[in-house]
């Protein structure tokens, strides 16, 4: 029968309930698997059993709550902890090595294996820390055939209980379900994790792709997808290239942030982050081997005609691991929603190193108009932390320097930025190297696209052969350029 339609219709997306979503795997006759949750109930698990026909897909559903009965099964820590990355990937492996143990492939040849795991802490009865946790599957396709996983880790933001753990069987079937019919998109697989569900009641700020259905999946690229969806407020990559927890990373240390473009990063870039931290671990209560370096580079930097090039982020990225540096792609526009961002993870002392021009944005109230308390409760926020500014210099046309010391701001706020500048939350970079004052990012990338010469000796060791041996930035060998 033909379905009824009108000509004022509109064509949208049609999300499934999560009982179809669950039905639909229940009745699959193939798919079978098991169910670990600890911290928050079953409650994934209870969507399954509700939408009926859930006897043959559900080989098992448990929640060792139990600290030493959940030692007993999966093992101790080293850190003693629980709500962690390493204890979900032994559970997800755990139950899929029972599961080929107990079920054998002659008397169920068809059989498509999943573990579903997590394991969380909800928000705590005084309501002062709202919860996170880590949930995963590890599945097969095809029977027999390799295991892929999705592993990610949220954030809570509701504050009730209860509300947090239907939140989490929502977020659960949503993901049982997108890696089971979603893997070949995975960018929509993303997004769908958060069907029946709004962003303010949950966050995911890490997520890893593994296995041979996911082989062309960069983990970097979804990370921005993160960002962009509006999923979490940032990302970070370790310096070997791979998605890290933030709170992993950051958990009390002190911390130095540079904010820039970094397109290419330049000896600029690494003399203001020399330069900055050598002054950074002389201050009190600041120790060397606790003391974190972020390169930090903000969604408004990224995009390039109005909409974000996700090969030129790939490129920075790149560069900057390649450095042996710590990235985080933000969606702070302020410097202090990133001072408030760091804030969760730590109370040590904090820096940031920039240049005159970023300065001099700081000072401008156009930015805090949506502030009830304007520049004043921004900057109450940004400083109250005891943060310092490094400030690297600026070589003028007639080669005289700007510094803190002749900066120009808006009249209206001389006053003000003389008194962070007074009692030192603003400080001057000192023995920089005067040859890079005029190197400047946007030179470097128009001679890089303009195959000129030179532009190697403006950047850091090593950076102009990885631009040259994987085409960065658009560069192109003369031999390619004369073949066209």
């Amino acid at each position: 029968m033909k379905e009824i339609t009108y000509t004022g219709d509109t064509d949208f997306e049609n999300i499934p309930s999560l009982k179809d979503k669950a039905l639909r795997i229940n009745l699959n006759a193939d798919i079978y698997g098991t169910f670990s949750e600890i911290g928050a109930g079953q409650e994934t698990v209870r969507h399954f059993f509700r939408a009926g026909g859930a006897s043959g897909t559900i080989a098992k559903a448990m929640s060792a709550y139990d600290k030493d009965f959940s030692d007993a099964i999966y093992g101790i820590e080293d850190d003693r902890r629980y709500v962690t990355e390493a204890r979900l990937r032994k559970m997800l492996n755990h139950e899929v090595n029972i599961m080929e143990e107990r079920i054998t492939r002659e008397r169920h040849p068809n059989k498509i294996f999943f573990s579903y795991a997590n394991t969380v802490a909800t928000i705590d009865f005084a309501k002062q820390y709202k919860g996170h946790g880590w949930v995963g599957i590890k599945y097969q396709v095809g029977s027999g055939q390799e295991y892929n996983e999705i592993v990610l880790h949220i954030r809570f933001k509701e504050t009730d209980a209860r509300l947090q753990q239907e939140t989490l069987g929502k977020l659960g079937t949503n993901l049982i379900y997108g890696a089971f019919y979603k893997y070949n998109q995975p960018r929509k697989l993303l997004r769908y994790l958060y069907d029946h569900l709004d962003k303010d009641q949950l966050e995911i700020d890490t997520i890893n792709f593994s296995g041979p259905v996911f082989k062309d999946v960069d983990n970097r690229l979804m990370s921005l997808q993160l960002v962009k969806n509006g999923m979490t407020d940032a990302v970070m990559f370790s310096p070997d290239g791979n998605n890290v927890l933030p709170a992993r990373v950051l958990y009390k240390k002190n911390i130095l942030a540079l904010r820039g473009s970094f397109r290419p990063v330049t000896k600029v870039n690494m003399d203001m982050l020399e330069k900055s931290l050598e002054m950074f671990v002389k201050e009190n209560k600041v120790e060397k081997d606790r003391t974190q370096v972020i390169f930090e580079i903000t969604l408004s930097n990224l995009r390039a005609e109005g909409k974000i090039d996700e090969q030129d982020f790939m490129d920075r990225a790149k560069l900057l691991c390649s450095l042996g540096q710590t990235v985080l792609i933000s969606n702070f526009q302020e410097y202090y929603k990133l001072v408030e961002y760091f804030s969760q993870y730590t109370k040590n002392r904090m820096g940031l190193a920039m240049g005159v021009n970023n300065l001099v944005d700081i000072f401008d109230e156009k930015y805090y108009r949506h502030l009830s308390g304007g520049i004043l409760e921004a900057f109450g926020k940004l400083f109250y932390k005891d943060l310092r500014v490094y400030l690297y210099p600026m070589e003028n046309e007639d080669g005289t320097l700007t510094t803190s010391e002749n900066v120009k701001v808006h009249p209206r706020m001389k006053e003000l930025f003389k008194f962070f500048k007074y009692n030192g939350k603003v400080v001057d970079i000192s023995d920089v190297d005067a040859s890079n004052l005029s190197v400047f990012s946007r030179k470097v990338l128009k001679m890089i696209v303009d195959n000129e010469d030179g532009w190697e000796a403006m950047l850091p060791e090593g950076v102009d052969d990885l631009i040259k041996e994987e085409s960065l930035f658009g560069w192109e060998a003369e031999e390619v350029m004369h073949k066209r």
